[in-house]
């Protein structure tokens, strides 16, 4: 492997990393958006605050990472990407501070009125953010994106069959996630009629997910003929094993692994995007720009990487650490200092 294929592998992990803890983020506001009323969605968005509240903002870390690898990797296309994209990507960038503070400013009101105005913008948003970014990926995937800066259509790069099935796709996977892993999180919390809703919307959504994805073929095959040829042909193996780890994760939710489901729900999202990267291979744009054609010069790369390498040394440990705190079952109280 070369420089640039070393740092295409290193921003795709990236990438796959901020849709798998990121996208549950996401797929959390979704729930939040139809727990219910004040009363019967209670116990689901104090779940919901309580799983993703820790997490919630190291989680885009990996957007950055993604960005900045993009930016100092692949300039040219870093450049054609966020020319023709601004209108999506502003929107994105829009979406995560509204979610965030709204997030933010919830948990802190004291009146019933703000927290259904807060709350609704957080669960909006959560909603519309990661549409917005399918919509990226559809144009990009289907070859819009021309090198040169703004050089592809602002609005129909974005507004096209591929894009909207990436948005609807990107929802559905984000929702998907955060139903399997919230699961578990109720079921920690000593609450099983919870883990029980939440199971059964991971089925629902699961199911929901498998359609659209068969429903997205005849889009693809008409719309984007590039992708579709190198899913069924260079991708198809990782595309089989994404369906056959989605049906692994409804036989699991169905007997109530909650914990093994979680990898394989990640599992099977991952491999979808991993089958997009694999069925694009070796173009980072189509049809005009390979790997090789888009990458920065070979001192730029080798810079990148061992920069990024050593952020990882950092990163890595301290974000492991952050997310099994959180993950661990909580501890009975001490009954000697209770009593005292």
């Amino acid at each position: 492997m070369t420089l640039a294929d070393w740092s295409v592998a290193v921003l795709w992990v990236g990438l796959t990393l901020y849709v798998l803890l990121a996208g549950a983020d996401f797929g959390a506001g979704f729930w939040d958006l139809f727990a219910g009323g004040n009363h019967r969605g209670r116990g689901q968005r104090e779940l919901i605050e309580h799983s993703i509240g820790p997490v919630w903002e190291a989680n885009h870390v990996w957007l950055i990472f993604v960005l900045v690898t993009l930016w100092s990797a692949f300039p040219p296309v870093f450049a054609a990407v966020m020319s023709t994209l601004y209108i999506p990507l502003t929107l994105v960038a829009l979406g995560i501070i509204i979610r965030g503070a709204a997030f933010a400013f919830r948990k802190a009101s004291d009146t019933l009125g703000q927290q259904r105005l807060f709350g609704a913008a957080f669960a909006v948003s959560s909603v519309l953010t990661p549409f917005f970014l399918g919509t990226v990926a559809g144009g990009i995937a289907s070859g819009r994106i021309p090198v040169a800066i703004a050089g592809g259509d602002l609005l129909t790069s974005w507004l096209n069959p591929t894009s909207v099935l990436g948005g609807v796709l990107a929802v559905g996977a984000a929702a998907y996630l955060a139903a399997t892993y919230l699961c578990a999180d109720a079921r920690r919390s000593g609450d099983p009629g919870l883990a029980e809703a939440f199971r059964r919307r991971a089925l629902a959504t699961g199911l929901a997910l498998g359609v659209i994805a068969a429903a997205g073929i005849p889009v693809l095959a008409s719309d984007a003929p590039r992708l579709f040829d190198g899913l069924t042909h260079r991708g198809l193996l990782v595309v089989i094993l994404s369906a056959v780890s989605g049906a692994v994760s409804l036989v699991l939710l169905l007997r109530r692994r909650f914990l093994a489901v979680r990898i394989t729900a990640a599992l099977a999202v991952g491999t979808l995007l991993w089958g997009w990267a694999v069925g694009q291979y070796p173009y980072l744009l189509e049809p005009d720009v390979t790997i090789a054609e888009g990458a920065a010069t070979p001192a730029v790369l080798s810079a990148t990487l061992a920069a990024l390498g050593v952020g990882a040394l950092v990163l890595i440990p301290s974000l492991w650490w952050l997310y099994s705190l959180f993950q661990r079952p909580a501890r009975p109280p001490d009954r000697a200092r209770t009593r005292t």
